[in-house]
């Protein structure tokens, strides 16, 4: 059985906290973990940090995921919303039963992708007021079948390991935490 692919795409002003745990546990999990930026070239994060992605988006658009996951951050999270061809992606892939995940600010791509109408959902709150497709339950984690939303940067591990569980179960989620000794949510 092959690791599952987790698409993570960064855009100028994204969550440096929610992004970095995202990869790291995903990949101390055995995932594939394929960081896509909306543009080439390094990548300035909300809090000034740069970064380099595996790839762009454009060139990884077409490749089957297992996940797709979303940091968020602003302006980041609005990037993300705002690109057609990612909103077209998480579209079919979540329609497709596959899991999609978004945290903090990034649900409003998630909404943008027309997802949340009917779903539970959480998000930070002050984009709370933004989405209009529903009320976010204001968890720290939300689960809605394939579905997974975090809070902010401060869920963002619980988040990740709420993402390792869906894909790879509860026993890989207790042999990441060895190491971590987070909470599990």
């Amino acid at each position: 059985m092959s690791a599952p692919r987790v698409l993570v795409p960064l855009a100028e002003g994204f969550e440096e906290i929610e992004a970095i745990t995202i990869i790291d546990v995903l990949r101390r999990a055995g995932c594939e973990v394929v960081v896509a930026g909306l543009s080439s070239g390094p990548i300035t994060a909300s809090r000034q940090t740069r970064h380099l992605a595996d790839a762009t988006l454009a060139e990884v658009l077409l490749w089957p995921f297992d996940a797709i996951v979303l940091p968020g951050g602003r302006p980041g999270a609005d990037a993300l919303a705002a690109d057609e061809g990612l909103r077209q992606k998480i579209w079919e892939h979540f329609s497709a039963g596959a899991l999609t995940a978004a945290i903090c600010a990034a649900p409003i791509a998630l909404e943008a992708a027309g997802l949340l109408r009917g779903r539970r959902f959480t998000c930070h709150p002050a984009v709370a007021a933004e989405i209009r497709s529903g009320a976010p339950s204001g968890k720290r984690v939300e689960i809605d079948g394939h579905l997974i939303t975090g809070q902010a940067a401060g869920s963002a591990m619980e988040f990740a390991l709420a993402i390792v569980r869906a894909l790879c179960g509860a026993a890989k989620v207790a042999e990441v935490n060895i190491g971590l000794l987070a909470p599990e949510g």
